[in-house]
């Protein structure tokens, strides 16, 4: 149990300090505590506690719109406000497919995933995932098929960056559009960086590829990034770390350092304009939330924009990048690691998994560091990492001790 947050702690219902090798849940980039965003809620609520959105507006909306557009990679600035990573991606789904219909092009419903995807829990969410056990447990959408996913251990075991192997796989689109024809898909989702599955990073060239095959169909190209928004990667979104521009981004987590739920979609002038068509008094997207844009949430992003900005949190990770990396793969020696990657402040380490037993050693590993007094995220038998972005060279020699210490008594 967590009773308590400040800077790059938690305090445990025990009183115990726990350093947070997770940022919460890949959310709280700025570290926990902010004081200046909860005086900016506080202040909000007093003013203007709830706006609706519908025929509606209010001014903060707008302004953090603006803020946001100008750290957007170029071209990305119409943004529509949702309420979590998870409503983000359902929002940019529908919009491509209304984007598509809208220019005439409504024979284009399909849409296509990556496999080992995690595109929140939401039906379109869990319809573009590849994660299996969401996909087995809950009903998915028809109309949906998946890319191969790029993780290749027989070729890229402990890369020091990117992979170098893998581009090829981006041709699977390819094989996808000429097995539905293209006419049929309206976009391809992936995450630029894929988190909930470990920390799969792209091959070198593969999202460049992704993007050339995607135009040369029309296809949209949806960057999920929810994970790796605001800072991550060492810019504002990957897809600036990468230079490539989608058609579409989603975000959410970071979006208000995690203190209140919301997330964003940001979608080129191409798709606005493409449905910004018909009477003035008509509906151009049939699609909204009662949260969207909510003052208190706006209020909370702008707080950490600011933060992020003064303290040159957007570009942090690149500047500590090579020791974080040093470190992480430092630990490859350590018992029962298969496998490391990292990037940015990111990373994962790869455990083998315990015969007739996966997910338990991860389970443990994660256990132990808790009771050490560390926070990593378990995901099967991978250590997942993403710390507050303000975390200290010493405070990642601290975290690796921690985690060296505990991998070498772990059976």
């Amino acid at each position: 149990m967590l009773v308590g947050a400040s800077g790059m702690y938690y305090r445990s219902d025990d009183g115990r300090d726990i350093l947070d090798g997770t940022a919460g849940l890949w959310c709280v980039n700025a570290g926990h505590g902010r004081r200046e965003i909860a005086s900016a809620v506080a202040a909000q609520l007093q003013e203007l506690d709830y706006a609706p959105s519908f025929q509606l507006g209010h001014p903060l909306a707008f302004r953090f719109a603006e803020r946001l557009a100008e750290i957007a990679p170029p071209g990305l600035d119409r943004i529509f406000f949702t309420g979590s990573g998870s409503e983000s991606v359902d929002t940019a789904l529908k919009i491509a497919l209304a984007y598509q219909r809208a220019i005439g092009q409504g024979t284009r419903t399909r849409l296509i995933g990556r496999e080992r995807g995690y595109h929140g829990v939401g039906f379109g969410g869990i319809s573009v995932g590849g994660l299996v056990n969401n996909r087995r447990a809950f009903a998915t959408l028809h109309g949906v098929d998946h890319l191969r996913h790029t993780h290749d251990p027989s070729r890229n075991l402990f890369c020091d960056g990117l992979p170098e192997h893998g581009v090829e796989l981006a041709d699977d689109l390819e094989r996808l559009v000429q097995l539905h024809g293209a006419e049929t898909i309206a976009a391809v989702i992936v995450e630029p960086v894929a988190g909930s599955t470990g920390v799969l990073l792209p091959p070198r060239g593969y999202l460049k590829r992704l993007r050339e095959i995607a135009s040369r169909h029309g296809i949209l190209l949806i960057f999920d990034e929810v994970i790796t928004g605001f800072g991550r990667l060492g810019s504002p979104f990957a897809a600036q770390h990468f230079d490539v521009i989608p058609d579409i981004i989603t975000s959410a987590k970071a979006l208000t350092n995690g203190a209140i739920p919301m997330g964003a979609v940001f979608t080129s002038r191409g798709v606005h304009e493409g449905l910004m068509q018909g009477p003035e008094a008509a509906i151009e997207l049939f699609h909204g939330y009662t949260y969207s844009g909510h003052p208190a949430a706006c209020a909370a992003g702008l707080a950490s924009l600011d933060i992020y900005r003064d303290e040159g949190l957007f570009t942090r990770a690149a500047e500590l990048q090579e020791h974080w990396q040093r470190n992480l793969l430092s630990l490859r020696t350590a018992p029962h690691v298969a496998d490391i990657r990292a990037m940015g402040l990111v990373a994962a380490i790869e455990l083998s998994p315990r015969h007739g037993d996966p997910g338990s050693r991860g389970f443990e590993v994660f256990s132990r560091c808790f009771e050490k007094g560390l926070l990593v995220r378990a995901n099967g038998d991978t250590i997942a990492l993403s710390p507050p972005l303000i975390i200290t060279r010493d405070e990642i020699d601290q975290l690796t001790q921690m985690l060296s210490d505990v991998l070498k008594v772990t059976p």
